[in-house]
């Protein structure tokens, strides 16, 4: 029988920071000593918590996280709050470079009525975001290419989480991250912004008038992503939160 001090324990020794934290979650999720033994092996092993649990708390939901599929930050809950404050009842939302879903979904559950539309390359991460979005809609696809035309110049709010580490700095990352979530989630060009440039260029043909764009980068970053927006014909303001170590760009037409 796996005692709750047995899983502390051998969570510690593995080198987890918040091994009690860790153990409750794990005791919580397993259906008994056999599965807690199981499961506590996974997270030795290094498989992210949230995959061995098969949720991560974000902006106050449970979000389903299957395993491959991006761990939502908790960096990335200011991304929601910046394009929450700013949403109107009733806005159409997009979510690009969705992942489980999680950005699209605490903005919807901010903001009442929203009409949430949201895309991801990855069909395993699709999959997991139409169990978390409710009511909205998730598209299998490579940023807006699939995409119902009528959007076009009805977006109201447009956020990106989209992937902006250097391909040379993914060896730089925790193994949680590098080993266990997929690298087209991660990747970013050698810059780190590729993915925002493309979002960034093709971003006013959906934006209505007033829309705006949101975009999630690094703060060694943002002057780059800053230029992007201007090339896209896009005023961008660059706002931050230094507790979350957060980073945004919001763009909107001059």
């Amino acid at each position: 029988m796996v005692l709750v001090v047995d899983v502390v324990a051998r969570l510690r020794a593995a080198g987890c920071v918040f091994a009690e934290d860790e153990a409750r979650l794990l005791v919580a999720a397993a259906r008994g000593p056999a599965e807690l033994a199981s499961l506590t092996a996974r997270r030795v092993a290094g498989v992210p918590l949230e995959h061995v649990v098969g949720w991560a708390e974000f902006c106050g939901l449970r979000v389903v996280v299957e395993p491959g599929v991006f761990v939502p930050r908790r960096r990335t809950e200011f991304l929601v709050a910046v394009a929450a404050g700013g949403a109107r009842p009733g806005a159409v939302v997009v979510d690009l470079c969705c992942g489980s879903g999680a950005v699209g979904a605490a903005v919807a559950d901010r903001v009442p009525g929203v009409e949430l539309h949201a895309v991801d390359v990855d069909p395993v991460a699709v999959a997991c975001a139409r169990r978390n979005v409710g009511a909205g809609r998730v598209y299998v696809g490579d940023l807006y290419d699939p995409l119902p035309v009528s959007l076009a110049g009805r977006v109201d709010v447009l956020v990106a989480n989209a992937p902006y580490v250097p391909t040379g700095a993914i060896g730089l990352m925790p193994p949680e991250a590098r080993d266990h979530e997929p690298r087209v989630a991660l990747d970013g060009g050698v810059d780190g912004l590729d993915v925002q440039r493309r979002v960034i260029a093709s971003a006013a043909r959906w934006l209505a008038p007033g829309g705006r764009l949101l975009v999630e980068t690094g703060a060694r970053q943002a002057s780059g992503t800053v230029a992007a927006f201007a090339r896209g014909g896009l005023r961008a303001e660059v706002v931050s939160d230094e507790e979350l170590s957060a980073t945004v760009v919001v763009g909107s037409f001059p």
